[in-house]
């Protein structure tokens, strides 16, 4: 079981790093809702097609469907409508970091919903995580004009990972209710993506599509490891352990996104930037160890 966990971890880690420079491929020609819902109609297919193929039961209560539906709103169409937009204002990796917030956004979600207590040790970690941002962003706000660039961009990178929290509460309350996470996926993944062109009809958005290489390409990768592979490894920790610590995920994938905007987006790293990462990650490792654990490594 450790062991399988691990590797969902590790996989959710290097798949998710990337996906955040994989969507700057999706911006140009197609409208972002459209290449959303490209993105998860494929991956909805792909997973009912797994369950024809394995005999998965696909049949839920219209109770179930609802809460399904919930889950594709906040997790497959809403959070990725507002991140979309957040990736024309601001680096992939900088979004990442940003997105790494959600551990704290769990934890008090967690709290809200499940009745689940905060202590001391979460909230030091929260505010170290929040200072970290700080750090991290401090040379953008610096620049001229740069500021309200900047903090558009993170007010919208923020509202979207808050989303997407959300949707996380909704996926463990349905694992708890016996929805399966593949099925779930399958259907909350076609929900989400029906909403999507239903919103694309209403705003009049064009529907096109770009043929170009990189565009079908990124879309493949988004659907298939962003999509099927990240978050059915996701959300099975996130159904095994909780959402508190199934964000652990989230302290990691920013450094592999950076690392990515690094070297092809031209990220400059700065010594601000260096250490507010460091504290992001500090306070994500804070939060999500045990309390008893660290009052052994302090007396040790």
């Amino acid at each position: 079981m450790l062991t399988h966990s691990v590797t969902l971890y590790f996989a959710t880690v290097f798949i998710w790093g990337s996906t955040f420079f994989a969507i700057r491929f999706q911006l140009g020609q197609v409208a972002p809702e459209l290449s959303i819902a490209y993105r998860f109609m494929i991956a909805a297919l792909l997973l009912f097609g797994w369950c024809l193929i394995r005999g998965l039961p696909l049949r839920f209560s219209a109770g179930q469907h609802m809460w399904m539906a919930l889950q594709g709103l906040t997790l497959f169409c809403l959070n990725y409508l507002i991140i979309y937009q957040a990736t024309t204002e601001l680096t992939s990796g900088l979004i990442a970091v940003v997105f790494s917030t959600i551990v704290l956004m769990n934890i008090l979600n967690g709290a809200l919903f499940f009745r689940r207590g905060i202590d001391l040790t979460m909230m030091t970690g929260a505010m170290l995580g929040l200072a970290g941002i700080g750090l991290v962003f401090q040379p953008e706000f610096g620049g001229r004009g740069g500021e309200a660039f900047s903090l558009s961009g993170l007010g919208l990178s923020l509202l979207g990972t808050f989303i997407a929290s959300l949707g996380n509460i909704v996926s463990a309350r349905n694992q708890q209710q016996r929805i399966p996470v593949i099925q779930g996926n399958a259907w909350g993944m076609a929900y989400g993506a029906a909403l999507l062109i239903l919103f694309a009809l209403v705003t009049k958005a064009p529907f096109t599509y770009d043929t170009s290489l990189h565009y079908t390409l990124s879309l493949l990768y988004l659907a298939l490891f962003g999509s099927v592979l990240a978050f059915g490894s996701y959300l099975t920790l996130l159904g095994r352990i909780g959402p508190e610590r199934a964000a652990y995920v989230m302290v990691l994938f920013p450094l592999v996104a950076l690392g990515i905007s690094t070297l092809f987006e031209g990220y400059q790293w700065t010594l601000s930037a260096i250490a507010g990462v460091g504290l992001v990650v500090t306070g994500n490792i804070l939060i999500l160890l045990p309390g008893r654990y660290l009052l052994r490594v302090f007396r040790s």
